[in-house]
């Protein structure tokens, strides 16, 4: 008697698949946590693939802006220092908003304000948007993920969908999704950064690129 071969199930292809990451949204609400070091010299791809295990991760866009040094000289160095670091990531394309102050009137008692600058920064959430709707438009992937908790993407998120029918997932360095978000990202395709994970992609404290030694800086 012969026994028929059974041949192993052909696993689905890889989803195609583009990440846009929020910068200073993932910096404020994943990495720079009170009393908690460590979590900072992030390697985007590492942290990605440890998600989205069934994608062909084709591209991580990164969206950021280059910061002051008004307040805290090292701060510029640290930044580039990272900026270095993603660089040797192939999959990884810096894109460039604009760092602000913008002030505003403080009242602190009934006959005095005090002018405060805070920090800003511009153009991140829209240069998402032209980016993901752009790279839809061109068929450039099958699943958009976006690496923020920012509600000014939802628009994003449901133009995507509906006008474009693709899908749009949610990697939230938050502790909650937000329910504007959630409206429009696919359901099965909600992910929530852990710290252990951001703890298990971390870049070695000292490496090389073409023009050298990168070292992660010291309070990171």
């Amino acid at each position: 008697m012969t026994i028929p071969t059974i041949s192993p199930a052909t696993p689905p292809p890889l989803k195609r698949t583009y990440v846009y990451v929020d910068g200073f949204n993932l910096y404020f609400r994943a990495l720079n946590r009170r009393n908690t070091t460590g979590l900072k010299w992030l390697n985007l791809e590492t942290l990605c693939k440890s998600y989205l295990m069934n994608h062909d991760i084709l591209k991580i866009k990164y969206f950021t802006a280059s910061v002051s040094g008004r307040y805290e000289p090292d701060k510029p160095l640290r930044q580039q220092a990272y900026l270095r670091a993603l660089r040797t990531l192939p999959t990884v394309e810096i894109i460039y908003g604009k760092y602000a102050f913008n002030e505003y009137k403080i009242k602190i008692s009934r006959d005095a304000k005090i002018l405060w600058e805070v920090p800003e920064e511009k153009r991140t959430d829209v240069n998402i948007g032209a980016h993901l709707i752009n790279d839809a438009h061109l068929k450039r992937f099958d699943t958009a993920i976006i690496v923020s908790n920012d509600s000014d993407l939802a628009e994003v998120l449901r133009l995507g969908r509906d006008e474009l029918g693709v899908s749009v997932g949610l990697l939230n360095p938050a502790e909650d999704f937000n329910n504007e978000l959630l409206k429009y990202a696919n359901q099965n395709e909600l992910y929530k950064i852990r710290e252990n994970a951001v703890r298990g992609a971390q870049f070695p404290d000292t490496f090389t690129d073409k023009k050298g030694s990168i070292t992660k800086p010291a309070t990171w």
